[in-house]
């Protein structure tokens, strides 16, 4: 095993942790493609990097936060929900990027490429990806009563608005990490479907988002395994392996109710 493949598979793991961790309450607020909406509204920021010769992911990072602030401030005045304006947003984002993004870069920009990492790489992402699910579990809780009645949270003195802005920034920070794995089309994939799977099979809450990190951690390193050994592009074989574990899950569990 080299060691571009075991920095590969560190971060691969890192980032399907994080991801799977807030997937798991993306998908319990039924904000799932809120991620694959955003994974578009980055691919601007990529290609002003290529642009001007400055680090790719930095520019995905600020494209990322300032569109998760604006949509939320619009949330705000408009009443809008967060999906409908990420909609309004995320295609006009895509055609920007592709018009700008230099050719010979748009393919890794969108189906990922994880053969550069380096040491800074994995350890940049480890600690991103450890602070966001440590972030995430503090708002856990409140994120899921503000979903049941929002005048429930704000009466036990949670600022809902505040923590949705926080949720959206948390959001936008694993997609630009996940952006490195599968790129910008699929990095949606992470907050979805290992926490689908983990729902199919959970029976409480705990148990729910420790699955869907497991499984997030096995979509993602089994992916980049596959890819080593296949010669082919990281992100569909990250995507494949993850709609393997969930196929599996579902054929397991429909297997259960018959005995």
């Amino acid at each position: 095993m080299t060691e571009i493949l075991i920095l590969s598979i560190v971060i691969a793991a890192s980032a399907g942790l994080a991801s799977g961790y807030l997937g798991s309450l993306m998908v319990l607020e039924k904000m799932a493609l809120i991620g694959d909406a955003l994974s578009h509204v980055a691919l601007p920021g990529l290609a002003l990097g290529l642009i001007f010769n400055f680090n790719p992911f930095i520019g995905a990072f600020i494209t990322l936060y300032l569109s998760a602030i604006v949509i939320w401030h619009l949330g705000r005045v408009t009443r809008l929900g967060f999906e409908t304006l990420i909609g309004a947003v995320f295609t006009l984002a895509l055609a920007v990027g592709i018009l700008i993004t230099p050719e010979p870069e748009l393919l890794e920009a969108l189906f990922g490429d994880i053969s550069k990492v380096t040491h800074i790489d994995v350890l940049i992402t480890v600690l991103i990806s450890a602070v966001s699910i440590m972030l995430t579990r503090r708002i856990y809780r409140r994120i899921v009563l503000s979903l049941i009645s929002e005048e429930i949270a704000i009466s036990s003195g949670i600022n809902v608005a505040r923590t949705n802005l926080l949720f959206l920034l948390l959001v936008s920070t694993i997609v630009a990490i996940g952006i490195k794995i599968t790129g910008t089309l699929l990095v949606g994939f992470l907050v979805i479907v290992p926490a689908a799977a983990a729902r199919t099979i959970s029976q409480n809450l705990s148990h729910y988002s420790l699955m869907s990190s497991v499984f997030g951690v096995f979509s993602a390193s089994g992916g980049i395994l596959l890819s080593d050994y296949l010669n082919l592009p990281p992100g569909p074989l990250v995507v494949l392996t993850g709609v393997s574990i969930f196929a599996a899950v579902i054929v397991l569990k429909a297997f259960r109710k018959q005995f």
